[in-house]
């Protein structure tokens, strides 16, 4: 099997390959709103539970992630002909996944590292933490074919993730940081409002190469 299938179509639309990513996602889902769980605490206690929704945010890209599996899982075993027609929800989703799990996923990785050269500690943690959100970026990419999303979606997971950005850096609910970071916080700030803006031109690109091409196997 040579390395250009393993990004065939039929190889990541096999349930193998989609029912192994369901299952890292959920469990990583799951950890990762453990691992927000002290600062979602100190939320609710300090701020407002109402400001909970702002707080874990690689977790719930996570969970959209592993909703665009469940959709695809649905897909190959009622075949798609015969799958429930693709609606507004589940572009929602999808939208919501490509532009969050890349967005986070980059974010971390670049938070990690920046903090490292800044003088924080590297540990164990660190390094399965960069793997993992790097994964969130890759499988973000690798599925654009078999996405369903138009423009819309696009649209509606653009105001979330600014609004999102508005109250992470403005109200103050920003996922904790390492300290070397703290005196740069402007800094980081507007790297995420940009990574935001990145992350829904990739998304929106996504969506334009797959009609184009969608249209040539017509």
């Amino acid at each position: 099997m040579s390395i250009r299938s393993y990004f065939s179509r039929a190889f990541l639309s096999s349930r193998f390959m989609l029912w192994s990513l369901f299952w890292v996602n959920l469990l990583g889902t799951i950890y990762g709103y453990e691992w927000y769980w002290n600062q979602m605490t100190y939320t609710a206690e300090t701020m407002s539970a109402a400001y909970l929704p702002f707080v874990p945010d690689s977790p719930t890209a996570s969970l959209f992630f592993t909703g665009v599996l469940a959709y695809l899982l649905v897909d190959s075993y009622k075949g798609r002909s015969l799958a429930p027609r693709p609606g507004w929800f589940r572009g929602f989703v999808e939208a919501f996944a490509v532009v969050t799990s890349f967005k986070y996923g980059v974010w971390a990785v670049s938070i990690i590292w920046a903090g490292a050269y800044m003088g924080s500690e590297v540990n164990w943690q660190d390094w399965m933490l960069s793997i993992s959100h790097l994964g969130m970026a890759a499988e973000a990419l690798l599925y654009w074919r078999l996405y369903t999303y138009r423009f819309w979606p696009i649209v509606a997971v653009a105001v979330w993730t600014l609004w999102n950005d508005f109250m992470d850096y403005a109200v103050g609910v920003f996922p904790w940081l390492p300290e070397s970071l703290m005196d740069h916080l402007p800094s980081v700030a507007a790297f995420t409002v940009e990574l935001s803006f990145v992350s829904l031109v990739v998304a929106f690109v996504i969506m334009k190469v797959r009609e184009v091409l969608n249209k040539r196997e017509v």
